[in-house]
């Protein structure tokens, strides 16, 4: 079988073609369980895959994975490395919206909720639940009280409906879950419909562009991946790691690449090719990145690419940015974000009911391209508002005249 850091063939209308192997990594990944603080299962998932692909990583000190160098000492040399090239730091997040176990009642689990989920049409619903040691469980939702903003599941009920006795044998507080569906990833016609998309595909994005720049032997320490937990509670993981302060000493220009799949909206649609992403709900982002980031679209992408600001929910380039990181975005367009049934499909038994996220094909593959031009050296130490100056100002000498 091929590695997967295999590189992949380039196509002018679809970006990158994946291939079998790689296919079948993006399933495995959106397959594993995964909630606020409770990444275990894809932070194995991303071990075993630098194994294989041969790419350097470790832990950090409060669990986020770091993807392109081997320990704390190899990071610190690569932030410090006297140069002009930016050192990319391209940032995604390991978990998605669930629940966590508090205690039992009879047979019934009582569960906290952390991060977004549908507020309609709730009960029923059917739930995954997993522990670290292996067990894995379904449950159905009997009841839940809705936290007072109205936007999330803040405590519900669940009844088990398999593996009652492995799940008794655990305390409720290892247990943890999410909303489940017929399969954890499927596909109908172009479309992945997963329990989870939000964010395994940028981290996915984040473990290929890694396997494609080691596979190709790059000594430029350009690239740096980091992979964060808890994400969906306030970028907790990302702040502890900028909270360690590792970047303080850098000799050199630091990048931030946020990667997500965010909630599609008008202008940033669902099969219309990956979005440059100018802001989120909180901030807009670096101008003078955003604008190299643009032409790199344009010029790789050609049409098929979106840009827009993605206010659907805010990302971790609003942690970069609080913290002094100039940053872009990119993002693919999210189908059901955070499991709400906006746009319906398979699975989704009501509007605004728990429903599976669903992205396209192509904006993946286009995200995949984008993250591998955003590596071309010297690319962000050219000046990119040069094209604009000069129509700017050889339209004003059209009017000097007038003045």
């Amino acid at each position: 079988m091929s590695s997967p850091g295999r590189s992949t063939n380039w196509n002018a209308k679809k970006g990158i073609a994946l291939n079998t192997v790689q296919t079948e990594d993006l399933y495995a990944l959106l397959s594993q369980p995964a909630a606020p603080f409770r990444e275990h299962y894809v932070k194995r998932y991303i071990a075993a895959f630098c194994d294989r692909a041969h790419v350097p990583y470790f832990e950090d000190d409060v669990g986020n994975i770091v993807v392109g160098v081997d320990s704390r000492p190899a990071y610190r040399r690569v932030v410090k490395l006297a140069s002009a090239e930016p050192l990319r730091i391209f940032v995604a997040h390991m978990d998605h919206p669930g629940c966590h176990g508090v205690r039992w009642r009879g047979d019934q689990l009582m569960v906290r909720w952390l991060g977004g989920s549908p507020v309609k049409h709730l009960r029923g619903a059917k739930l995954w639940l997993a522990t670290d040691e292996g067990i894995h469980a379904t449950a159905r939702l009997e009841k839940a009280h809705i936290a007072t903003h109205g936007r999330a599941i803040e405590s519900a009920t669940l009844a088990i409906d398999s593996g009652l006795t492995l799940l008794r044998s655990v305390r409720a507080a290892d247990i943890y879950g999410g909303f489940s569906f017929r399969a954890p990833v499927w596909k109908m016609r172009d479309r992945l419909y997963t329990k989870a998309a939000d964010d395994l595909v940028g981290v996915f994005s984040i473990l290929q562009t890694a396997a494609w720049w080691f596979a190709k032997r790059r000594t430029d320490p350009m690239f740096l991946g980091l992979l964060t937990r808890a994400e969906e509670v306030g970028f907790v993981g990302a702040v502890e790691h900028f909270e360690l302060g590792w970047w303080r000493a850098a000799k050199r220009p630091l990048l931030g690449v946020s990667l997500e799949a965010s909630r599609t909206l008008p202008g940033a649609l669902v099969g219309g090719g990956p979005v440059v992403r100018l802001g989120d709900r909180r901030t807009v982002f670096d101008a003078n990145g955003l604008q190299v980031l643009t032409q790199l679209a344009q010029q790789h992408l050609r049409t098929q690419f979106q840009r827009r600001v993605m206010d659907g929910g805010a990302c971790e380039g609003t942690a970069m940015t609080a913290y002094g990181i100039p940053t872009i975005a990119m993002s693919v367009p999210l189908g059901n974000y955070h499991n709400q049934g906006f746009e319906g499909g398979p699975d989704c038994r009501v509007a605004e009911g728990p429903a599976p996220e669903f992205v396209h094909v192509d904006d993946i593959r286009g995200m995949l391209k984008l993250c591998r031009a955003v590596m071309t050296p010297r690319v962000f130490r050219q000046d990119s508002w040069r094209p604009t100056r000069e129509n700017l100002l050889q339209n004003a000498r059209s009017y000097r005249h007038l003045l």
